[in-house]
């Protein structure tokens, strides 16, 4: 298992309905990585035009799953760094959270 620091650009026009997925519980049924990426996303927290958060992932290449189920449908410029387990939470904390600020 790996951890990640995600960033990515989203579509405003999309958030709506992501954060109505996300309130139904909808991607945290998917599986295998659907409760991960619940957590995630409700827990993405907003720096400048980026969305951020950390992502538990088993997949190669990284998010792939997640990619093609989801996150491709609402974000755009995705991109992954490496770091241990709460260590991209640590360096988000003090970030606003998305669902706060919409």
């Amino acid at each position: 298992m790996a951890y990640y620091l995600v960033r990515a650009k989203a579509l405003p026009q999309k958030l709506a309905e992501l954060q109505t997925r996300l309130q139904s519980g909808e991607i945290r049924t998917m599986q295998p990585f659907g409760r991960a990426l619940d957590f995630s996303l409700k827990n993405a927290r907003v720096e400048g035009e980026w969305l951020v958060w950390e992502e538990e992932d088993y997949c190669r290449p990284p998010l792939a799953m997640e990619r093609a189920a989801v996150l491709d449908d609402y974000f755009t410029e995705l991109s992954v760094e490496r770091v241990e387990k709460g260590e991209g939470w640590k360096r988000l904390e003090e970030l606003p959270r998305l669902w706060e600020v919409q």
